[in-house]
């Protein structure tokens, strides 16, 4: 079957350098494949936009059942009837899905990288799923990923973590988890007391947290040993000995606006404290000059969209540009039945990570907290979450992968062959297999542009049409060889459900 990217190509010979839109087609009236590229070269050329469609369509004609030309000059490819069936050798390959477009670049995913200044809420967590769902698409696209965690060890929010845990008059931070520390921590000084309340935090509240989300970090990467190995103040020799650090108002301020940033920023303070951006220069010259990432992709939460200018200045001073990526993550708002839940943790009042996987489990929170953009804020309804019915699209798609389980049961000593590809003639069948061919596409698209929202939606849109072909083919029936053509397309889309649940972190289990 001809792969979208061959199609491209072919295009891109005709029309060299040009930048279009080719997509596959959801609806069977717009063919397989769709482009733009008529209107694309008619604007640019000045040409007709139909006449550039069917030069096109010319050129491939022998290529395509059919090649239509439509509207202003969309041009939709319908594939041959043999080549979808043909395609299902493909997808039965253990290496189906496998891309090699990363030619084993290193590239480094950090998310969550919540202070540890109390245990992980529905808000500060939404990275995780996010973060550790685009390193597996990473991973099978043929990269090879790192996943880290920065904890910020230092610093002012461990002097007031220290302050709360002690209840002075400076306390801030409140919550059950506070009391518990209050009892066990025994330093009178905030700033030791802090630093020792934010290793319990770390130790036995975060980790276990990520534990349970089913997230495995590479590296977990202290800030306090930046100062212990004095990396911020070489780094910050670095960029003095370049010219681009001075003093202002008692403080130290490096250049960021000769790197595109709307302003300098401090790099240490009037009381000779250093800002967070200190820290965050050093940890990323370690990123690239001792981890030698090719690319490193922070997922930060909306809140500190301001502080990544400075961080993508130092980083293209330090002679790394355009290797720095960000993503920012918006807000969390998580409902029951209709009414929205406050979370804050220094008012003691915030949703925990912990009480939301005590409530849903593993496989829904990480699936609901997939579903939407990182621009976009996230609902989390809680009681669509606790429904145990096709309305929560978990259910829906686990049980497509039971209903499966339970076909190959049934057949007992009936084996899948591919041999007769061309009694797969139902509509049915063929939009199943079109559906699983897509798989390839989707891990190459959300490389190149993070939207992770299309996993769980492609999960969703292969378990519909599993359970369409369910309902509209009899699988097992008098004809041994339709059975076991029709088993082979079960086994496929076993097979590629299977690989992008494992995908999403998300378990497919045999019974419900």
């Amino acid at each position: 079957m001809m792969k979208r990217q061959e199609l491209k190509k072919l295009i891109e010979k005709i029309y060299p350098g040009a930048v279009f839109e080719l997509y596959r087609s959801f609806k069977s009236d717009y063919g397989d494949f769709s482009t733009n590229i008529a209107m694309v070269m008619a604007k640019k050329t000045g040409q007709n936009s139909i006449q550039i469609a069917k030069t096109i369509e010319k050129e491939m004609k022998d290529l395509f059942e059919r090649i239509e030309v439509i509207g202003p000059g969309f041009i939709n490819f319908f594939l041959f009837k043999e080549d979808i069936q043909e395609e299902l050798r493909s997808i039965l390959k253990k290496d189906f899905g496998d891309l090699k477009i990363g030619k084993d670049k290193k590239v480094q995913i950090e998310f969550i990288s919540a202070n540890p200044t109390g245990p992980l809420t529905v808000g500060n967590a939404r990275g995780g799923p996010f973060g550790d769902v685009l390193g597996n698409v990473f991973k099978r696209a043929g990269f090879k990923v790192e996943k880290a965690y920065y904890v910020n060890d230092c610093g002012m929010q461990i002097e007031t973590l220290g302050h709360s845990v002690l209840k002075d008059e400076q306390a801030k931070y409140k919550g059950k988890y506070i009391e518990e520390l209050n009892k066990r921590i025994k330093e009178k000084d905030p700033y030791k007391a802090g630093e020792q309340a934010s290793l319990i935090i770390l130790n036995e509240m975060i980790k276990k947290t990520v534990e349970r989300m089913k997230i495995k970090y590479d590296e977990w990467f202290l800030e306090s040993n930046l100062h212990k190995e004095k990396k911020i103040e070489k780094v910050l020799g670095i960029l003095d000995k370049k010219g681009l650090i001075y003093e202002k108002e008692g403080a130290k301020w490096f250049k960021s606006s000769e790197y595109g940033d709307k302003r300098d920023r401090v790099v240490v303070k009037a009381n000779n404290h250093y800002t967070y951006l200190a820290g965050d220069i050093a940890y990323h010259r370690y990123k690239f000059e001792k981890k030698k990432f090719d690319r490193v992709i922070n997922i930060w939460g909306a809140d500190h969209q301001e502080d990544a200018p400075g961080v993508k200045a130092a980083v293209q001073a330090l002679g790394h540009k355009g290797k720095l990526e960000f993503i920012f993550l918006q807000f969390v708002t998580l409902f029951e039945k209709g009414k929205e839940l406050k979370m804050s943790k220094r008012q003691g009042n915030y949703v925990t990570m912990e009480e939301l996987l005590n409530s849903v489990g593993s496989d829904i929170t990480r699936f609901f907290f997939l579903q939407k953009g990182a621009n976009t804020h996230l609902n989390f309804d809680l009681s669509l979450a606790k429904e145990q019915s096709e309305k929560n699209p978990v259910y829906y798609i686990q049980y497509a992968f039971v209903r499966i389980n339970s076909i190959f049961k049934k057949a007992k000593n009936q084996k899948p062959s591919a041999k007769n590809l061309d009694l797969l003639n139902h509509p049915s069948e063929l939009k199943l297999i079109k559906q699983l061919a897509m798989f390839s596409d989707i891990i190459e698209d959300t490389v190149e542009d993070y939207q992770v929202q299309r996993i769980p939606q492609y999960a969703t849109d292969l378990s519909s049409c599993f359970h369409r072909f369910y309902r509209d083919c009899r699988v097992l029936s008098e004809d041994k060889n339709l059975n076991q053509v029709r088993l082979s397309l079960v086994l496929a889309t076993k097979l590629v459900l299977k690989k992008t649940l494992d995908m999403m972190g998300i378990s497919a289990p045999d019974k419900m």
